[in-house]
């Protein structure tokens, strides 16, 4: 799909659709009225109706039939127009993008006179409709019968162009990141092993001129990490520790490190998870993926940080050589990890990673991401991620980074109290909290142990990796959560 700008009025675009925006409660006026007037008072009479209210996300498609030069509107709710943010935009371009495909448009006119600053606007908008018309059924053998959007055009006033133009960079590559995580995430874990995510690093140090470092697991038993090594040695399948690394100003201290958990499919081991959604289980590697990706925009939007992203993949498999309940790891850092459960595996393999980066790469912050606890799912659903930081100006900022990005997460505590639950009596700590509760708290506080003095967050990133309805920029499958935020807390960084 191809997005581009340009100045001029959008009722005489010939193109398959325009898209204006409504905002609620507020009269028809400029270019809605002149549309109004041309579709003989058909906008008014479905506001008077109440079947045009301008509710954020709702979409109304009328048929010009021949009196405009583009064959359809579409009409797009912002909401109120007071509380009108980026995100309001992006998620209504998405909704409209997704209506106007179906209708086969095949070409979309986007008004940006939207209210907000054009640079804004163009960003937002292009990810909207990047991320909105994202498909994934490359393994279908017949391919739904679709008609896809082949160019979107931001229409805007002549002296918004270059404004428009610099969002519209930054957004298209944003969002393809974003849908580059969707489709690492969304593919079958007989696809997307440990050595296919080198894969897709590999093409990233290519394309973006970074340097990629990947140790085997001869080197990672060289270095003591036997936290992975022991989530590893149960699938033939063998592991893989990612080093990704951007340089995006002078000097050699890194400036963020992204650590990301990857286990390409996790059975829960000799803890068996149950069968029933088991297959989900081919997206627990969404963290990895997303760090991955999030390094990715951040090289060619060309930040001016210093970053890193690590990487820890693995499969999480029964079998004769697994690691078992009861037996005792000894991770990077010297410190020993008795098991309760082979399930709670994508914590031991982030204590190695964190334990590496601490005493390797040592970066002025470090934020992990994983979809680690179910627990995060029962405190916030399908909802909210859940942040955890020893660092509260690095937990503002993450909090702030995401605002922007419309990407949902809420700080939970750091309580010294809940460290007692991951107190063992044969090793320095359990692997669970056990049944006290708090399993999300309890899960950060064990990947505390191995962050050590670093300024450090952790992100988990369970229940919101994936969506199983279309909403807003939203399709069912990978969500490609928290890409953005990352991308923004990387510019926050660079100021």
């Amino acid at each position: 799909m191809i997005i581009d700008v340009k100045a001029g009025d959008i009722t005489r675009a010939r193109t398959g659709a325009i898209v204006l925006g409504y905002f609620q409660g507020k009269g028809l006026t400029g270019k809605l009225a002149k549309v109004d007037a041309a579709l003989n008072k058909t906008i008014s009479r479905l506001v008077k109706e109440g079947q045009l209210t301008g509710k954020n996300g709702e979409v109304i498609v009328l048929h010009s039939l021949g009196v405009l030069p583009a064959g359809m509107v579409a009409l797009m709710g912002l909401g109120k127009e007071a509380e009108i943010t980026a995100d309001k935009v992006r998620g209504a371009v998405g909704e409209a993008c997704r209506a106007l495909r179906q209708r086969r448009a095949g070409t979309v006119a986007l008004s940006a006179d939207v209210g907000l600053k054009a640079e804004e606007v163009a960003q937002a908008m292009a990810e909207g409709a990047i991320m909105g018309l994202y498909t994934f059924d490359r393994y279908r053998s017949t391919q739904p019968e679709r008609s896809e959007i082949e160019k979107v055009t931001l229409y805007s006033a002549a002296g918004e162009l270059s404004a428009l133009k610099r969002g519209l960079a930054v957004g298209q590559t944003i969002a393809k990141a974003v849908n580059l995580t969707r489709d690492m995430v969304n593919e079958p874990s007989n696809y997307m092993r440990p050595r296919d995510m080198v894969v897709a690093a590999e093409g990233m140090a290519l394309r973006d001129g970074l340097k990629l470092e990947v140790l085997e697991r001869e080197d990672m038993a060289k270095l003591g990490m036997g936290a992975l090594l022991g989530v590893a040695q149960g699938s033939e399948e063998p592991p893989k520790f990612l080093v990704l690394t951007y340089r995006g100003r002078r000097g050699r201290g890194i400036d963020l490190a992204l650590v990301g958990k990857a286990i390409t499919f996790d059975s829960g081991g000799i803890s068996l998870k149950p069968s029933d959604g088991m297959g989900e289980m081919k997206g627990d590697m969404a963290g990895g993926a997303a760090v991955l990706a999030a390094l990715d925009a951040i090289a060619q939007l060309g930040i001016k940080i210093n970053a890193v992203a690590v990487v820890a993949a693995t499969e999480n498999l029964p079998s004769g050589h697994a690691y078992k309940p009861g037996d005792v790891l000894k991770a990077m850092n010297g410190k020993t990890i008795e098991v309760i459960s082979t399930d709670a595996e994508g914590r031991l393999a982030l204590a190695d990673a964190l334990s590496y980066v601490g005493s390797r790469i040592k970066p002025r912050q470090a934020v992990d991401v994983a979809t680690l606890t179910g627990a995060c799912v029962v405190a916030l659903g399908k909802v909210a991620a859940a942040v955890f930081s020893s660092d509260q100006a690095l937990a503002d900022r993450i909090l702030a980074a995401a605002s922007r990005a419309g990407e949902r997460v809420w700080q939970l505590p750091l309580f010294d109290e809940y460290k007692e639950q991951n107190k063992s009596e044969v090793a320095d700590i359990k692997n669970t909290g056990g049944r006290g509760g708090a399993g999300a708290i309890t899960a950060a506080q064990f990947l505390s142990e191995f962050a050590g003095e670093m300024s450090w967050a952790h992100l988990d990133i369970a229940g919101v990796n994936d969506t199983d309805k279309e909403r807003r920029y939203y399709v069912k499958g990978a969500t490609g959560i928290p890409v953005r935020t990352l991308v923004n807390l990387a510019y926050d960084l660079a100021k």
